[in-house]
């Protein structure tokens, strides 16, 4: 049965006084640890119903002024799947054509297996058109007076100018439909469906993908995610907690 993921996470800890009660938090740890990147689905539809819900549980995700900038393409037709991937192997094309291209190597090859070591054969990974479904993610702009107004200071001022700097790092609006797009991969994946959040196609395609879907202006895709049921099982680690955090008492 499907468990809310909200629920889940609202329950991770019952803080009484100054104790603070670990609540059981095994389930969720296992959904977010066994979570994987998923290339390869089987052929088989992913119900319209499931990929709703998915999507109404990802708009319970932390953003900057509940703005919810977020705005999801649930594609279920096959020619537009088609069309988008079309378009991604095109931008992929043009820019492995240019020579600068291969004076840096090509794009990067999937790690291969080292002499002598023994792997199980890797899953066919099927092409981005073959994916049963697909969410496109849109980032709905929105204007900040706080950055005309330091925009137009760092004229004159050397500190805004550096505001404008660490501004352009820590955009809101991406950072927003980001947690969205976490929780959506969660939920995705307590439902048994697997999928994989791409922004390189788009990089080399954007402009192309926007007209398939007929984005209005005043929206930006930023993200890609092929779903459906996994044809393969994946398997990763992640570094330790102690290289990656820092406790400052």
């Amino acid at each position: 049965m499907f468990v809310n993921i909200i629920a889940v996470i609202h329950n991770i800890y019952l803080t009484v006084g100054t104790e603070v009660c670990i609540v059981e938090t095994t389930e969720l740890a296992n959904l977010i640890k066994d979570r994987r990147s998923i290339r390869a689905w089987e052929d088989k539809p992913v119900p319209e119903e499931l990929l709703l819900q998915a999507v109404e549980l990802a708009t319970w995700a932390p953003n900057g002024a509940n703005a919810q900038l977020w705005y999801f393409y649930i594609v279920l037709d096959k020619s537009t799947i088609k069309s988008v991937a079309d378009a991604a192997q095109a931008g992929r094309d043009t820019m492995a054509s240019w020579p600068e291209m291969a004076q840096a190597g090509g794009f990067p090859r999937p790690a291969s297996t080292p002499p002598g070591a023994s792997a199980p054969a890797a899953p066919r990974r099927m092409p981005l058109g073959d994916a049963p479904a697909m969410i496109l993610v849109g980032a709905r702009k929105r204007e900040n007076p706080m950055d005309k107004v330091i925009s137009e200071r760092a004229k004159v001022d050397e500190k805004a100018t550096e505001m404008l700097q660490w501004g352009s790092v820590l955009n809101p609006r991406i950072q927003s439909v980001s947690a969205g797009i976490a929780y959506l991969l969660l939920v995705l994946h307590q439902m048994g469906l697997g999928a994989t959040w791409m922004t390189g196609p788009l990089a080399q395609s954007k402009g192309d993908v926007e007209k398939i879907l007929k984005v209005p202006d005043g929206m930006d895709i930023v993200a890609l995610i092929p779903v459906g049921y996994p044809a393969d099982s994946p398997t990763g680690q992640r570094r330790p907690v102690s290289e990656v955090c820092e406790i400052i008492k």
